[in-house]
């Protein structure tokens, strides 16, 4: 293999160290774009590197293939809903997973299965890894977009079934050793794709966002064995990047639901506690307000908290939010934003839905932090959040039992805003709506936040 010349090399490392100091920014709101970019510019440089040394043999149709990936790409990336990003992140990781295995299906083919036992383990491993991200990350694009329902799906033996596909999964891998044979690989991709599913069909509710963490780590660790099956540095540099950060995203987000990631891949399929209900909360009376009300106990408040969450979101209500909290700090209030790690549907979606509107990051207050002021927080503001502050987390037996909340049930008054007594994303009531120091303001969040900074500026 021909070696590439010391000034490519040194570009690879300047890639590299670009994308070192990208996870280093996006660890933090205030340094995120930064990050965001220097990733962007050390996968360009990679690329346009790869490109001029890399002798390719059909650079017209690899490039036609950028060409046309950019064309799809860019205008989507634009034009996405704060709302939709999740789902559009699961799907570009999918599409991360799906393009590591089609590479491992074409270097087994190129080399008709002939490969040392060390690149032929990392191309079994790749093709394996590949499609259960693949097809894991199509499903939960597909509960995300409410294209299939967001609750756990189980049928009847669903254990027994996945149980049987994944030892046909591991049959097949070590098969392949012995007979080097194209179709027996190709089955075990197929074989792969299908336990991707059965892995992600019984998740639902608040544990999604776990599940895009631990794709996300699927699909780095395929990157690096395609990396190390294609003999670039580069790739298994990045690879494990992406691994080794997911991973540990995986573990921080279940650690903050009070999960663990077996719990929440095989809770559902063994009966466990992930389902939830998708009927109305009950009947039971509850204390609603106006407007008026809301912008009175606002406006002469001396704290307030707001908790954002999923509905502000959808409601495109950040702006208004932002509007909001810059009157009430013009009238003396101490504001502060209450964040918890899986508000909305992806780690980090309160924190971008915010940065959108120009929040200032010191208004950004994480849970562990937050919380001890709660108590002596004069009002709680929750704006389309609901599992994330539902008492239910603190007792056995809940979908959501073991999760930690923000405990906004502590404040002197808590103002809930909410389209409906629908459930949140668990399934579950919540408790928090018929206490007595709660009121409820029901409508868009968009439509509600206006109305009451219009009766905050009549005060």
């Amino acid at each position: 293999m021909t070696m590439p010349p010391v000034w490519a090399e040194l570009a690879y490392l300047v890639a590299a160290i670009c994308f070192v100091l990208a996870l280093r920014g996006l660890s933090s709101p205030r340094t995120a774009r930064t990050g965001n970019l220097l990733g962007a510019a050390g996968a360009t440089l990679a690329v346009v590197t790869t490109l001029v040394v890399g002798h390719l043999h059909h650079l017209p149709a690899i490039l036609g293939a950028i060409v046309v990936g950019s064309l799809v790409a860019v205008p989507v990336a634009r034009r996405v809903a704060m709302v939709s990003m999740p789902q559009l992140v699961a799907l570009f990781n999918g599409v991360g997973g799906g393009a590591a295995m089609l590479v491992a299906l074409v270097e087994f083919i190129s080399a008709h299965g002939h490969e040392a036992h060390a690149a032929l383990a990392a191309t079994v491993f790749t093709v394996v890894v590949g499609s259960v991200s693949f097809s894991g990350s199509v499903v939960t694009f597909a509960k995300l977009q409410e294209l299939m329902t967001t609750r756990p799906v189980v049928f009847p033996g669903m254990a027994v079934v996945t149980a049987a596909v994944a030892t046909a999964t591991v049959a097949l891998a070590v098969a392949v050793f012995p007979s080097h044979s194209t179709a027996v690989v190709l089955v075990l991709a197929a074989v792969s794709l299908v336990l991707g599913v059965l892995l992600v069909l019984p998740v639902g509710g608040a544990d999604v966002p776990i599940v895009i963490s631990l794709l996300n780590a699927f699909t780095g660790l395929t990157v690096a064995a395609s990396g190390y099956v294609l003999n670039n540095v580069l790739l298994l540099i990045a690879g494990t990047l992406v691994g080794a950060s997911g991973t540990l995203l995986t573990r921080l987000m279940a650690q903050a639901m009070g999960r663990s990631v077996l719990s929440t891949l095989f809770g559902a399929v063994g009966g466990g506690s992930t389902l939830g209900a998708t009927a109305a909360s009950s009947d039971r009376p509850v204390r609603s307000g106006s407007p008026d009300d809301v912008a009175i106990l606002l406006g002469y408040a001396q704290s307030v908290v707001v908790v954002p969450g999923y509905g502000l979101a959808v409601a495109q209500g950040q702006h208004v939010v932002k509007e909001l909290v810059d009157l009430l700090a013009a009238r003396g209030v101490d504001v502060a934003f209450g964040i918890h790690p899986v508000a909305g549907r992806m780690p980090g979606h309160m924190n971008v839905l915010l940065a959108e509107a120009n929040v200032p990051y010191d208004q950004l207050v994480e849970r562990d932090e937050v919380n001890p002021r709660l108590a002596t927080t004069d009002v709680v503001l929750v704006v389309g959040a609901n599992d994330v502050v539902n008492p239910a987390a603190r007792q056995p037996g809940t979908p959501i039992s073991g999760m930690p909340i923000l405990d906004v049930d502590t404040a002197a008054n808590v103002i809930f805003l909410k389209r409906s007594m629908r459930p949140g994303f668990a399934g579950i009531d919540n408790e928090l709506l018929y206490q007595q120091n709660t009121t409820l303001l029901f409508g868009d969040a968009k439509e509600s936040l206006t109305k009451v900074v219009a009766a905050v500026k009549a005060l």
